[in-house]
Order: C-alpha cells, then sequence, then structure tokens
C-alpha cells in the first residue's frame, strides 16, 4: 500500500537523481489569485516522469537488474526509464508509439536505451510492452499503475507543502494518474484541508468520466495537443487513489492549452508542453474557483515538439484575442481597401496579412472579399475594431477567433 514513509523513502533516493524545482510566484498569468508555479517542466529529462521511474528501477532485485527493464511512453516516462536505468547500468527497452514526437524518440534513444515504434496511440505501445515482458522476461516499469512510480510522484506534493504549507489549492495534470494520484495522497494526508483538482484535456478526460461512471471507463479514442496526457484508460491504482483524493476533476480545451503554454513562454520564459500546460489553462480559465486563494500549478514537463510550436502559438494568440482572421466584403472600385486600411490603423491593430478573392460567394457582383488576419491587443479591441469597419460601411461575413 501506498503510505508516506514510502514517499519518503522515495524522496531520500531520489535526492541525487533529481533537480530541484523550486515554486515560482507569479502575477502575469493571474491577478485574482496568488499563483505558483511548480517547473517540473525544468527537471531532468525535462518532465517528472523520472521520479517516478527512478524510484522503481531503484529498489528492484539484482536478478531483476540483470534481465533489464522495458516500458511503454509516449516520450517522458521513456527518458526517465531510460536515464534511470543508464545511471544503474540496467539495459532498458521502450515501446513507443509512432506518433510520438521525434525529439522524444530521439532523446530516449540518446540517453541509451532500445526503442521499438509500435502503430497507433499509448494504449497500443503498452499492449505491445506486455508481450515483450513475457517473451524476454524483462520487469516493465508501468508508466503510472504502480505503487513505487505513484510514490515517486507523490514526492512533488511533498516539496509543494514543505516550500509553501500555506496552500490553499493545487491543480495537477492527469493522464493516466499516476502524477495525479500520488501527488493528491501526499497533499491530502499531509493537509486534509488543501484541494487538489485534477487536469485533464478535454478530448482524453478517461480519469474524469471514470470517476463519474464510479468504474474504470476506456475511451473508443483520444485526440489531443497534450499527447503526455493522451491515455484511454486509468489505471486500476490511480483510478483508486483519485477517486479518493482528488476533490474534483476538471478538463480544459485545445485551444486554452495553447493560450496556457503561450502565456507561460511570454510571460515566464518557460516552454511547456501541452501536457504541462492544462493546470496552468484550468487557472487561467477559472474551471474552479480560486479568487483570492493561494493556489500553485504543476508544470508537468516542458518536452514540447518544436515543429507544432509554431501553430500552438498563433492558436494561442487566438484564443487570447492577440491575433484575429475576418472575412470583409468591399465595393470592388479604387480606393475601398484604402478606406478599410485607414480604419485599421486608426484603431491601432497590425494588418498581419491580407488575400483579395474576387470571385466571392457576395450576390453583389460588384464587390469583392477580403480575408484579414490582424494582430490585436485583445477581445475588446477585436470588439471595438469590427465596430469601426462596420460603421465605416463595410460588411463583415466572417469572424475566425478561437471560443
Amino acid at each position: 500500500m501506498l503510505t508516506l514513509d514510502i514517499i519518503y523513502k522515495a524522496r531520500t533516493v531520489l535526492s541525487q537523481m533529481i533537480r530541484p524545482t523550486a515554486l515560482i510566484k507569479t502575477d502575469k498569468l493571474l491577478r485574482s489569485s496568488e499563483l505558483y508555479l511548480k517547473p517540473e517542466n525544468l527537471q531532468v529529462t525535462g518532465s517528472f516522469k523520472v521520479r517516478g521511474a527512478g524510484f522503481k528501477i531503484s529498489q528492484l532485485t539484482d536478478e531483476e537488474r540483470e534481465r533489464g527493464v522495458l516500458a511503454c511512453s509516449a516520450g517522458n516516462h521513456a527518458q526517465g526509464v531510460a536515464l534511470a536505468a543508464r545511471r544503474l547500468g540496467i539495459k532498458a527497452l521502450i515501446c513507443m508509439p509512432e506518433g510520438a514526437p521525434i525529439s522524444k524518440v530521439e532523446a530516449t534513444r540518446d540517453l541509451g536505451a532500445e526503442v521499438e515504434l509500435v502503430p497507433g496511440v499509448y494504449d497500443d505501445a503498452y499492449k505491445r510492452a506486455l508481450e515483450l515482458e513475457k517473451e524476454t522476461g524483462m520487469t516493465f516499469i508501468h508508466p503510472f499503475d504502480d505503487e513505487l512510480v505513484i510514490a515517486g510522484q507523490g514526492t512533488i506534493g511533498m516539496e509543494i507543502l514543505d516550500e509553501h504549507p500555506e496552500l490553499d489549492v493545487v491543480f495537477v495534470p492527469i493522464g493516466g494518474g499516476g502524477l495525479a494520484a500520488g501527488t493528491a495522497y501526499a497533499l491530502k494526508t499531509l493537509k486534509p484541508t488543501i484541494k487538489v483538482i485534477g487536469v485533464q484535456a478535454a478530448g482524453a478526460a478517461g480519469m474524469q468520466e471514470s470517476v463519474k461512471c464510479g468504474e474504470i471507463v476506456q475511451l473508443p479514442d483520444v485526440l489531443t495537443i497534450a499527447d503526455g496526457i493522451a491515455v484511454k484508460e486509468p489505471g486500476k491504482h490511480t483510478f483508486d487513489l483519485c477517486n479518493q483524493y482528488l476533490d474534483e476533476i476538471v478538463t480544459v480545451s485545445e485551444d486554452e492549452i495553447c493560450a496556457a503554454i503561450l502565456a507561460l513562454i511570454e510571460h515566464h520564459k518557460l516552454t511547456s508542453e501541452g501536457a504541462g500546460a492544462v493546470s496552468v489553462a484550468a487557472a487561467m480559465f477559472n474551471k474552479y474557483p480560486i479568487e483570492g486563494k493561494k493556489v500553485c500549478c504543476v508544470v508537468s514537463g516542458g518536452n514540447i515538439d518544436v515543429t507544432i510550436l509554431s501553430r500552438v502559438i498563433n492558436r494561442g494568440l487566438m484564443k487570447s484575442g492577440r491575433t484575429v482572421e475576418m472575412l470583409i466584403e468591399l465595393p470592388d472600385r479604387p480606393g475601398s481597401l484604402l478606406g478599410l486600411s485607414k480604419v485599421i490603423v486608426r484603431f491601432g491593430a497590425n494588418i498581419i496579412s491580407l488575400h483579395h478573392e474576387r470571385n466571392g460567394e457576395s450576390p453583389d457582383v460588384n464587390s469583392c472579399n477580403l480575408r484579414m488576419v490582424l494582430e490585436t491587443r485583445n477581445r475588446q479591441h477585436i470588439s471595438d475594431i469590427q465596430q469601426g469597419i462596420t460603421q465605416a460601411g463595410y460588411t463583415i461575413l466572417d469572424t475566425r477567433a478561437a471560443n
């Protein structure tokens, strides 16, 4: 059974393996609360996963070490297992979904592990790993549904309260549930009055659905930018612990996740992956009442694929009202575009791109369509610009901004 003694032991063992991640106070992400970040994205391997993997592997017998270890992962657990195995001189084989970010695959190989790419998502890689466990006799290091792994993740909860015992609320990401289970157990056992809120991507809310139904539920599919928490089915241990120790589970949208990633980059120069930013998104978009409270968000990882970072930033800009795309109908005659441009200049917006469409769908054959992307300050600024365009006699056919 999971106990505080095991988590204390994990903390001692991990002291030589992990990097201290002191809380970062921020007044830029949210003004209504006293907000802190637990930056596990700055951890060794860029994720909290090294905690659970490191503690589990440290407790293996000599015989188990001789046979080696295997794991399945979308990337972060893979790197944690690979690093711990290398430090202990143990062979490691990692099954990863073939859609895992290339950066995470290569980072795992660079740490000395053998990688097998498996078609499908995490759950498919998990099935393949179980097959290999029977074939090879290697010890399977579960990414979340193992009490020693959960204990390793629980050290985060201890560290948070050691540094700031007056906290009222902690937001923690959930995929399979290892981080949330360990952190919630430690926090609620040490301070029963604290509120621990689990956060999932809306497109992969397996734990929320399971808790709601009172039993473990497997989702038919998952779809989210937060690949680190794209898990169809929570574990048995994690389900039991989350059901008992979490106060609530909330979800965030893809656009909210992107906005949180952008805010962390812009305001704190912190790079977070989607899974790591869901906790910040929950605080930023009021998924749980925290006004006037002392709050901590666990930023669980920072291993985002740089090839999608520009798309994430663009969605984040749109969600926060920093960019907007408009389709505007205007008379097809000289000076029309100049007149519209003067309106944009008057309201202080910046034109990023223009696309002139003469073959639009307007019933007026003497008009044309202009697709325009603007850089704006916020949503109120967008509203003011729209009002100014309409008052100038132009027709806005469509406005594209994130909801």
